[in-house]
């Protein structure tokens, strides 16, 4: 292919513009000058800094260190949507982070669905290799509360920006579950215990087995195969909560001690006007997710979307606490306490 060219997409901040004075005392650590990078033009790096960043997130949050390597092998031209890149919100905060693509290919970074998600569109044409790096430390913070505090939502009282969580979607189809769901979580009285019977009865009932299902797996294969990954988990229980009219949706995350090392996914629940976190592998901490990207199902939080042939040939995931006295907070430390646990994502 002859010399290899690599490139950071240094992506201009959507939100904050450095003063001129800050422009010429900073240099991008990267690109330094060169005008690929914001600093040039007087835009902000994606590799960013503390003061640039819009969201405060509280002093007790934990610092992590993300990152991903995927590879592929490229033999017609090919686009691909990427979301890997950590998100910022009330209660995560991107302190540094930087997109690496090699070759180097422009990378047009954009939102959709409310803006809970990061996606990076880039096309190739030549084949030959891509690979695509991702690192960032993110400050994040959760919340614990009581679940004796929690409020009830309904169908008449619902905010309208929550309502199509409601629905069936492409991998959970609520619609075809109401009659089970009404047997096995008919009896639960709250949308906490629905939620919470819902994630257990999944632990306990479908077997999670590496590569035992596909793109095109659904909550109704998962449940007529009783087996699957995190992805398939989220899926059920999703559809489990909707059938019995509770807002669900999926997260796409990197996981603290999760093994091996992979992207995980787990599921939220709308609970007067907060979204709680569940996961109903128990792979991982909840207070150790970092949140990648939102959406009604698997098909809207795709770590990646490919058009084209490409062919994926590794990949590599880390996700490391900064913290020497980190202390997980679990499914069974909150049942023990009647406690919830949420990110902040507004």
């Amino acid at each position: 292919m002859g010399d290899k060219n690599v490139g950071v997409a240094c992506t201009p901040s959507p939100t904050a513009r450095p003063s001129s004075d800050s422009i010429k005392s900073e240099i991008c650590p990267v690109f330094g000058n060169d005008s690929r990078c914001g600093f040039s033009s007087g835009r902000v790096c994606s590799i960013r800094s503390l003061k640039n960043n819009q969201f405060a997130v509280p002093d007790s949050a934990i610092n992590f260190h993300v990152a991903c390597e995927l590879d592929y092998t490229l033999h017609d031209p090919a686009t691909f949507l990427f979301a890997i890149q950590c998100l910022e919100t009330r209660g995560q905060q991107i302190l540094r982070e930087t997109l690496s693509i090699e070759p180097w290919i422009a990378a047009e970074e954009f939102s959709i669905s409310g803006g809970l998600n990061r996606f990076s569109r880039l096309t190739t044409v030549a084949p030959g290799q891509l690979k695509i790096a991702y690192h960032a430390k993110v400050r994040s913070s959760s919340r614990v509360v009581s679940v004796s505090t929690l409020s009830t939502d309904t169908a008449a009282t619902l905010m309208p920006e929550a309502i199509p969580l409601l629905l069936p979607s492409r991998y959970c189809q609520s619609d075809r579950l109401r009659q089970m769901a009404n047997t096995l979580f008919g009896h639960c009285t709250t949308q906490h215990a629905i939620a919470a019977a819902v994630s257990d009865w999944i632990f306990e009932n479908v077997a999670y087995v590496s590569g035992s299902s596909g793109e095109n797996c659904s909550a109704i294969d998962t449940l007529e195969h009783r087996q699957g990954v995190c992805r398939d988990f989220a899926h059920l229980a999703i559809a489990f909560c909707r059938a019995l009219n509770l807002p669900a949706r999926y997260m796409t995350c990197y996981a603290y001690q999760l093994a091996p090392q992979d992207f995980h996914a787990c599921f939220e629940v709308f609970i007067g006007g907060t979204w709680y976190l569940f996961d109903a592998t128990r792979l991982a901490p909840l207070n150790g997710l970092i949140r990648i990207a939102t959406g009604r199902d698997a098909a809207d939080a795709a770590v990646c979307t490919s058009f084209g042939n490409p062919e994926f040939t590794r990949s590599l995931i880390s996700c490391e606490c900064r913290e020497p006295d980190f202390i997980a907070v679990t499914r069974d430390h909150l049942a023990a306490r009647n406690e919830a646990i949420f990110l902040p994502s507004a």
